[in-house]
């Protein structure tokens, strides 16, 4: 029999239209990136014009990482069922929609509300892309494109955290969302043009006219076509989350969702909580931004290092050590520093370590699941997981309310990496996924 489609893409040269579609998905994670943190750039300006405290402030930074764990769960299933682009294309118009509404809030709960409804949109996302990413890759590259796909997060982050510094020197708050709702806009005829369905999901789900739409996706990369699809193994027939919890898988999935949960729990109460923090310390909100920035670029640079150093060597035992640094630079972040200059410097080595580490874990989402739940198992780890990122961001504010002191509370928030750690050692090398 001739080549299959994934055999086609996995072992042939990574095209330019393949190229193309993985750089959109990185330019996806970075708005995600943005609108998840837009909050954070605007958090004190909104503690300060309505007057909330930090354990009201702690409940709204979480509302978008409630509504991504329910999106990550709900439409990860859903990008399995219809399909990854029209996924990402409905989760846009939530995410543009939640953006736009956001300067109209007349109190908290709106607010809250209309945050939740981001996340919705961002969690989908976040499942869809990841495996978009890896399944526009062949397999020498196949590692690298996922990593280098969540070191856009960290990049929209510091482009939006610039922006918003510029903006927040104008305006109020408010200006942030309305500039992310209009660049998220952008993207909708950007995907619908540049994006093309995965060719990997059509051969799995065989939706009406799968040959046809797989043949000329093919023949736009320049590959050959095929004459007709193999039968579908009765093992790949299990429907969602079923299949997660079956023998081969359930163990995988239990490890891979507490260690993402333990560890986001870390990485959100540095990403949420730096701006506030350092607008307590003294300086201007614009300065805050700043320093939001500097842990991003961080953790872009950590990204882009692990995604390098993932094509050489074992992603497990990368993600493993990324996680231990990261325990103790959050918690070193917790001691405080003499200078802004100095808060920045620290805030960017621990946003490597715990970025670098959650890139690390969106590969090794792709190399445990196989393609047809592999959008269902990572928007299930990711949503469950969420709650972790839920978690931080929530506890932190309370240990803040209830009298502890920054490097008490770093250090609590520490140890979520710590548990991470414990649960990939504990999963062994990872299977190869199909």
């Amino acid at each position: 029999m001739s080549q299959q489609p994934g055999e086609i893409l996995a072992q042939s040269r990574m095209g330019t239209m393949q190229i193309v579609a993985v750089a959109l998905c990185v330019l996806l994670n970075a708005l995600d990136g943005f609108d998840v943190l837009s909050i954070s750039f605007a958090a004190p300006g909104i503690a300060e014009e309505w007057n909330i405290t930090r354990g009201a402030l702690g409940v709204v930074l979480s509302m978008e990482l409630i509504g991504m764990a329910v999106g990550s769960v709900l439409l990860g299933r859903t990008a399995d069922l219809i399909g990854r682009r029209p996924t990402i294309q409905l989760c846009l118009i939530v995410m543009v929609a939640g953006m736009f509404l956001v300067p109209f809030a007349n109190g908290l709960t709106e607010l809250s509300a209309y945050r939740l409804m981001t996340g919705l949109g961002i969690g989908g996302m976040l499942a869809s892309i990841n495996a978009m990413a890896a399944e526009y890759s062949n397999a020498r590259w196949r590692t690298l494109a996922v990593t280098v796909m969540a070191a856009g997060y960290p990049l929209g982050a510091i482009v939006g955290g610039s922006i918003s510094s510029v903006l927040l020197a104008q305006f109020d708050w408010r200006a942030i969302f309305f500039f992310g709702g209009a660049v998220t806009a952008l993207f909708l005829p950007l995907v619908s043009m540049l994006l093309p369905e995965s060719i990997e999901y059509l051969d799995r789900r065989r939706p009406s006219g799968a040959l046809e739409r797989i043949n000329k996706t093919l023949t736009r990369m320049g590959h050959a076509t095929v004459s007709r699809l193999a039968d579908i193994p009765e093992s790949t027939d299990a429907k969602g989350f079923r299949q997660l919890f079956s023998p081969a898988l359930a163990r995988i999935t239990v490890l891979l969702t507490v260690a993402y949960f333990a560890h986001i729990m870390t990485f959100y109460f540095i990403l949420k909580w730096i701006p506030k923090i350092v607008v307590d310390l003294g300086y201007a909100p614009s300065l805050a931004g700043g320093v939001l920035v500097a842990a991003n670029i961080g953790g872009m640079a950590g990204s882009l290092l692990l995604g390098l150093l993932s094509v050489r060597f074992n992603t497990r035992w990368l993600v493993i050590g990324a996680l231990g640094l990261a325990f103790v630079t959050v918690t070193y972040f917790g001691l405080g520093q003499a200078t802004l200059g100095q808060l920045a410097l620290v805030s960017a080595v621990a946003g490597f370590c715990t970025n670098s580490a959650v890139v690390g874990l969106y590969a090794l989402f792709v190399q445990s699941f196989p393609t047809e739940v592999r959008a269902s198992g990572t928007g299930f780890a990711i949503g469950m997981g969420r709650g972790g990122a839920a978690l931080g961001p929530i506890l932190a504010g309370f240990l803040f309310e209830t009298g502890f002191g920054l490097s008490t509370v770093a250090l609590i928030m520490a140890s979520g990496s710590l548990v991470a750690m414990v649960a990939l050692l504990m999963l062994g090398r990872p299977r190869a996924a199909a």
